[in-house]
Formats: C-alpha cells, structure tokens, sequence
C-alpha cells in the first residue's frame, strides 16, 4: 500500500489516526499488527491513541507490515508533534501579553526594530525576535540585558526599557565596522575628541566623532531614550575586542552629553570589559561606585582640568564674559564650563550662560 507523501506530509494528522485507517483498509487489528511488529498490543493502542510517539524504529516496522514508507510515518509523527508544540507556544504567548506593555513597544516599532501592529500575540512574538529569547520571562536571565534588572530599584523607572534600550545598541553596534580597538589610540585621540565639543553643527560633530571613535576601535550609538529609562549613556562591549558607547540624546543640553560621553570613554579606558556601565543607574555595589567616580573624575579633568578650573573659580567672575574667555583658553566650549558651575553650584540652573542644546534627528 503506497501513500503520496508530498500530499499527506503537510498535514496536521495525529499519526495514530492515520495508522487506525491503514489497519482497517487492509482489516488488521491492532493486536495481529503488534504479532507481526513484535511489539506489545499496549502499545500500539498507546500509538493509535496519540498517547506514544511513532519512532524511527517503529516507522521501519511499520513500512516492512504495512507498506507505507518510513519517511512518511517520520514526517507525519515530526509534523504533528509541531503543530502541538506551536499551539504550547502560543498558549504560553497569551500568558505574556500583560509583560508586553512594560516595554517601549510604539518607540520601537518607530525606530524599525519590531513591527508596527496592534495584535498582542504579534507584539509578543516579535519582542521574543527583537531579543532573541523564547520567552520574554526569560529577559531578566540573559547576561546582555541582565544589568537593566540589577540596578535599578526605583519603581517609575522600566527596566524592561532599559533592556530593550541596551538591546538596540547591541543591534546598532554590530552593524558598525570599526577598527580593531586600541587603547593607546584612544588615549592619544581624547583631545582630538573634545575639540569636537566646539562644533557647533550637531550632525557634523556626530559623523566626526563616529568616526574618530571608529579609528580607536570603539562603536559609538546615539539613539533616543526610550520612556522610563531616564539614563543617559552605558558602555559595554560587543564580542571579544568591540567597545561600544550608548548615548540617548536625553535632555538634549550639549554640556550633558560631551560629560557623559568622557564618562563613558574613561571606563572604557580604566575598568575591566566584562561590565555593563549604565550611566543613571543605582548599584550597591562599592566596587561599582568607585569605578564610577572614577569615570567622573575622568571626565570632569579631560573637559575641564582642576588645577585650571580651581584658579578661574577663585576669582568668583561668573559671568558670561568671564566663562567664555576661560573656555577659550582652554579650547572647550563655554556651555560646558556653564554645566560644571551649575553642577559645583556657582551659578542656579536657570543661568544657562553659552548653554546649548543639540537638535538631533
């Protein structure tokens, strides 16, 4: 008895069913068929049943007593136990439809990452593709996003935006081709980099520093942050040898960024790889802490250095005048001097002397 395999192998048959029309087209029970296999009737009444899977073995028995071919029962057995599995997952999907309003969803969608579309069961699949897991309860378990749930403990922030947020930059930075990294090439490029803070075109500064960064090896993200994440900048590292700096555009001040942008280069240039700094993050760890005011002081003697800064505040002179001839001579642009006296309070945050704002697109 020949079958059309092509035909019948697409098809969500339960394998035992089938097996029960074969038998009665050639009127043989299920205990002649266990005689002639030299199985125990159990089972294969457990096989017509669905109860008991048809193995390889049992596809060559039954090729050699009833004539249909192996392949068939194989692939009818393989094709039917899918089906099943597909519907688990999607049982399993409709049970992770209330975690998917804890990410950005819209956000991303705008930025190309996942689909656009309002069916939950589509937004949850396409978060499980966006971050590669089976199951978005599995999020929290994965070393990429896993800092995103370690640090914070604020209840308005999402962690799972946080995660979709360190996610995209994963995504982005491996797209980007940059040189093997080199941390003597970043060393000697730093004042090179905050030169650029002098450009006034955010969009020419932007492409100069990508690829500055690009010849020290180092992949450089700007992206928006997502709602509730609140953080402004993370470095991690993307394979064996790829430093990556994520920037969010938050806030948008120039002072802000060129600040956390020296964070971030300092911890790629003081602390061990194998970390995920978030800057905006709340870690209890001491050891945690004091790499980050290590990459603060980094960043504060890179774009201002002390020895500099503590004379020109000595003078008490804070007006705009004052601060732009002070951050000429030391080439860096005035708003960021704005920033660090507003920051040591010298001056109220509603005095914006020389502050600008970077209008991304």
């Amino acid at each position: 008895m020949m079958t059309d395999q092509s035909y019948m192998s697409d098809l969500a048959i339960p394998p035992g069913e089938y097996l029960e029309e074969v038998l009665d087209d050639l009127e043989l029970s299920q205990a002649e068929l266990a005689r002639r296999m030299g199985r125990p009737p159990q089972a294969i009444n457990e096989i017509i049943k669905g109860e008991k899977a048809i193995t390889p073995e049992t596809a060559i028995q039954l090729e050699q007593v009833v004539d249909v071919p192996a392949e068939f029962w194989n692939n009818l057995e393989s094709g039917y136990r899918l089906v099943l599995a597909k519907e688990q997952e999607m049982l399993k999907a409709q049970q992770e439809i209330e975690v998917v309003s804890k990410f950005p969803y819209l956000e991303m969608s705008k930025l190309g990452l996942v689909k656009k579309t309002r069916n939950a069961i589509e937004k949850v699949k396409e978060l499980q593709k966006f971050f590669g897991v089976s199951s978005l309860f599995n999020i929290e378990n994965v070393k990429e996003y896993s800092p995103a749930f370690r640090l914070w403990e604020n209840e308005t922030i999402s962690r799972e935006a946080i995660a979709a947020w360190l996610r995209t930059g994963h995504l982005l930075a491996s797209w980007q081709d940059v040189a093997d990294f080199d941390r003597n090439t970043l060393k000697n490029n730093i004042a090179n980099i905050r030169a650029l803070s002098l450009e006034s075109d955010p969009k020419k500064m932007l492409s100069s520093l990508k690829s500055l960064l690009a010849v020290c090896g180092v992949a450089l993200v700007v992206i928006p942050h997502y709602p509730r994440t609140y953080v402004t900048g993370a470095t991690f590292w993307y394979g064996k040898n790829k430093p990556v700096v994520m920037m969010s555009m938050r806030g948008s001040w120039s002072d802000i960024f060129w600040f956390s942008l020296m964070h971030e280069l300092g911890h790629i240039l003081l602390h061990n790889k194998r970390i995920t700094f978030i800057e905006g993050g709340n870690n209890s760890s001491q050891d945690y802490k004091v790499q980050e005011e290590d990459a603060d002081y980094f960043a504060q003697e890179i774009l201002i250095p002390k020895l500099s800064y503590d004379e020109f505040v000595s003078k008490f002179d804070f007006g705009p005048a004052s601060i732009a001839i002070f951050a000429e001579s030391i080439g860096i642009h005035p708003g960021i001097v704005t920033g660090r006296l507003q920051h040591d309070k010298y001056l109220s945050h509603l005095q914006h002397h020389h502050r600008t704002r970077y209008k991304w697109k």
